[in-house]
């Protein structure tokens, strides 16, 4: 258990510069953010801070600028995003490495709120440099990571500011976080069941080998299934299919034994294109020439089954080939089955990534308990990793 933003004493964060790294990495086009979805997963620490007379000072990553500061890596269209979502300014912070940026920081009105340019703009960052670390360290008076979806990552502003800042807190979206998949893995209310997707095995087999002894069921769909196919011997016809990785899901299933649960059929088509001919076939129906791009009508039914009568379930990873109508299909009937689950009392985690993406495409994001705002985080920690930048914070 780490130490929160909520255990400290409130009237001890008057005046005081808290550093918060946030997870600000959001689509942007044409110098404007197009999904603000972070940005809003971030207010309430932000809120939070400003209510109780902090210098806040958010700094996070953007994109994957190479060697060195570019353009259109700048967080300038995010402060202007920000600056509408607060309703109040916010100060942009373009060189945080030059000695006027401690001044910058320390100048902030109480409640004030500024943002440090791109972190991945400074090769150490990355590297974890114990030098950034400690010119990051001295633009704040204690550290705050509210960044669940970089904490699997090592570097200088998630974790080595961490050990060179104190208190070193987790803020409210980290805490959720770490709450729910916690208890998700940990005291789960059973029926426990998980639901795995996405194209390949091999990004899934730490995943399953973690959930098996955890879990009820895992229900099996995407690509990654068409391996399995393999495994016993169907024909996949041009499926994508791990071929290395076939005697590794033939171990896995026997494993598993009734644990493990595959489609029943799937939706089929000779390519993948918008408007093709598209046929629902048995698993073991697949013709040569044509791929399963997504599971079918009996197997959305037989999955939906399982969900609904879950105490607990985990989504990580879509059905078909979800942005590619109509092989979304099955995909949002298992978004729409987690609905369901929840308003029957499930506690419903959704894994980030495409997932999330499929819930909040669904319009269900509200509907279950949680969409995690870390893909490759929240992988990580359900593979019972430790997590670096939630493993650097204080104990509670």
């Amino acid at each position: 258990m780490k130490r929160s933003l909520a255990s400290l004493d409130a009237a001890s964060l008057d005046g005081r510069r808290a550093l918060v790294r946030v997870d600000f990495n959001t689509p942007i086009k044409d110098g404007a953010v197009t999904d603000a979805t972070r940005i809003i997963a971030a207010l309430p620490t932000i809120e939070y801070l400003r209510g109780k007379g902090a210098r806040v000072v958010l700094f996070s990553h953007l994109g994957r600028p190479k060697g060195g500061p570019e353009p259109k890596y700048s967080m300038q269209p995010v402060v202007r995003e920000l600056e509408r979502r607060l309703g109040a300014p916010v100060t942009f912070i373009r060189e945080p490495l030059a000695p006027e940026a401690v001044t910058t920081t320390r100048r902030l009105p109480r409640g004030g709120v500024a943002v440090l340019e791109n972190t991945r703009f400074f090769p150490g960052e990355e590297a974890n440099d114990a030098e950034l670390a400690r010119q990051f360290a001295a633009l704040g008076d204690l550290y705050v990571n509210d960044a669940f979806g970089s904490a699997h990552r090592a570097h200088a502003s998630t974790e080595g500011v961490a050990h060179l800042l104190k208190p070193a807190v987790s803020g409210f979206l980290m805490e959720k976080e770490l709450r729910y998949l916690g208890q998700a893995l940990d005291h789960p209310t059973r029926p426990f069941v998980a639901i795995l997707g996405g194209a390949k095995i091999s990004g899934k087999i730490e995943l399953i080998e973690a959930l098996l002894p955890k879990v009820d069921e895992i229900l099996v769909g995407g690509a990654m299934a068409c391996t399995f196919f393999r495994a016993m011997g169907l024909e996949t016809g041009t499926s994508l299919v791990e071929a290395d990785k076939v005697d590794l899901a033939r171990a896995l299933m026997r494993k598993a034994g009734g644990k493990l649960v595959l489609p029943s059929g799937a939706v089929i088509a000779e390519r993948l294109a918008p408007g093709v001919e598209t046929r629902a076939v048995p698993r073991d129906r697949i013709p040569p020439g044509w791929a399963m791009y997504d599971i079918d009508h009996l197997t959305e039914q037989d999955f939906g089954a399982r969900i609904e009568s879950a105490g607990t379930v985990v989504w990580n990873g879509p059905m078909g080939v979800f942005e590619t109508p109509p092989f979304d299909h099955g995909t949002l009937a298992i978004a729409r089955a987690l609905a369901r689950a929840t308003e029957h009392g499930a506690v419903t985690v959704v894994g980030g990534g495409d997932s999330a993406a499929a819930v909040a495409q669904a319009g269900l994001a509200d509907r279950v308990t949680h969409v995690s705002t870390g893909g490759g985080a929240s992988l990580e920690f359900l593979e019972g990793r430790a997590l670096p930048g939630v493993a650097a914070l204080d104990d509670a």
